[in-house]
């Protein structure tokens, strides 16, 4: 279940011409199971109308003139009492000058005093203003208090000058509410190691040998530790994927460059997810290999086993308390997915069979089973990598408690 399931965020939108992004916003919370309301100021309508916020949210936009109305007395009360989260994107000098000074004179700025919940802001400026000393003052001082500001971006402003005061994007506000959601969650201050992407091993300056993995399932669950509240090192091959806002990311290629990130790391979990070559050519061609030259013989030898010499270093768990494999088969699944299990001195693993098309490589959907160290077993039903990846994450918990 999403970390945005059932949870009730206030988005509030002030006056900037970022305005017209935050529909954008409001949409990819509600798509995630978020209920929505949204705050306009007076200014905001300026750029946008609640009418497409209730488009995109299917909940009721307010706006000043609801302050004032029957529900006057209760309104603001009611709906910052009831959020688990306020967002306030995009966020204008003005807006953050009250909220830092305690100001009440319109619908906004009173539910975010009357609020207990956390904060987020995102600010949207033009030329100056955000570096000006009073915004950096006040910014200081309701980041004193709890709130948490991210962004702006530097880029070309409205007002056609260039410097810091761009709202970040929408997506990127999307995983910053989720990391605040995910704030005392299970995995909170645990750290979690996450490997994704298939290696890379040369052949020659130009060409590779590689294999099938998209990190997809990597990727999701680097996201599903960072929504259980965990740090997050994310340790991945190149790859079309971009990874979950707030993870600290390590790019490699090759295994023997995985090997060396993972033993470089120490945490509360590693989940093996990367696909690591198990072969690598014996000689690297220091110059493109020519057609005209005839057919290259290629040897090959063992590429770096990563989890077996891990299992040799780790044997304490003095690096990693918990480990967790994948075993990518084509046949007899279970039995190669014990043997990796039992060899590799692991928690637990998750073996999925690359045959099938509806699961493994270059899909977005996943069927596993977990093969545990103490014998048991579970078998997860076709399901989106996301979903696979938070009933991992519910396991490595379990483990770590």
């Amino acid at each position: 279940m999403s970390i945005l399931t059932n949870k009730h965020i206030l988005l509030g939108v002030t006056g900037s011409i970022a305005a017209y992004k935050s529909a954008d916003l409001a949409s990819k919370l509600t798509q995630a199971g978020a209920q929505v309301d949204v705050i306009l100021t007076g200014a905001a309508q300026k750029f946008i109308t609640p009418l497409t916020f209730q488009s995109v949210t299917g909940c009721r936009a307010y706006v000043d003139a609801d302050l004032w109305g029957n529900e006057a007395h209760v309104l603001h009360v009611t709906l910052g009492k009831t959020a688990d989260l306020i967002v306030i994107a995009p966020c204008t000098a003005n807006t953050i000058a009250k909220l830092a000074n305690g100001s009440a004179d319109d619908l906004l700025s009173i539910t975010s005093l009357a609020a207990t919940c956390p904060m987020l802001i995102a600010p949207a400026m033009d030329g100056g203003m955000f570096d000006a000393p009073a915004t950096q003052e006040n910014l200081a001082r309701i980041k004193s208090r709890g709130a948490v500001a991210v962004g702006p971006a530097q880029g070309h402003l409205a007002s056609g000058l260039s410097g810091a005061g761009r709202m970040i994007e929408p997506a990127e506000i999307f995983g910053h509410i989720r990391i605040a959601l995910g704030r005392g969650e299970r995995l909170a201050r645990k750290k979690v190691v996450v490997t994704a992407g298939g290696t890379q091993e040369a052949l020659d300056p130009v060409r590779i040998i590689t294999n099938h993995s998209s990190g997809r399932q990597g990727y999701a669950l680097a996201q599903a530790a960072l929504d259980a509240g965990a740090e997050v090192c994310l340790i991945t091959t190149p790859t079309c994927l971009t990874p979950p806002v707030g993870a600290r990311v390590v790019h490699v290629k090759s295994a023997e460059e995985m090997l060396s990130a993972v033993l470089n790391e120490s945490a509360d979990a590693l989940i093996m997810a990367a696909a690591a070559a198990d072969f690598r050519p014996k000689h690297v061609a220091k110059e493109k290999m020519k057609k005209r030259d005839g057919i290259p013989q290629i040897e090959l030898e063992s590429a770096p086993d990563i989890l077996k010499t891990l299992s040799n270093v780790n044997a304490d768990k003095s690096k990693y308390r918990a480990v967790i494999g994948f075993a990518a088969e084509s046949k007899n699944l279970l039995e190669n997915a014990r043997e990796k299990l039992s060899s590799k001195k692991l928690d637990f693993i998750a073996a999925n069979d690359i045959s099938s098309t509806d699961a493994g490589f270059a899909v977005e959907t996943n069927r596993v089973t977990l093969l545990f160290a103490d014998g048991t077993r579970e078998s997860l039903p076709l399901m989106s990598k996301s979903e696979t990846a938070e009933r991992i994450i519910e396991h490595i918990s379990k483990l770590l408690e």
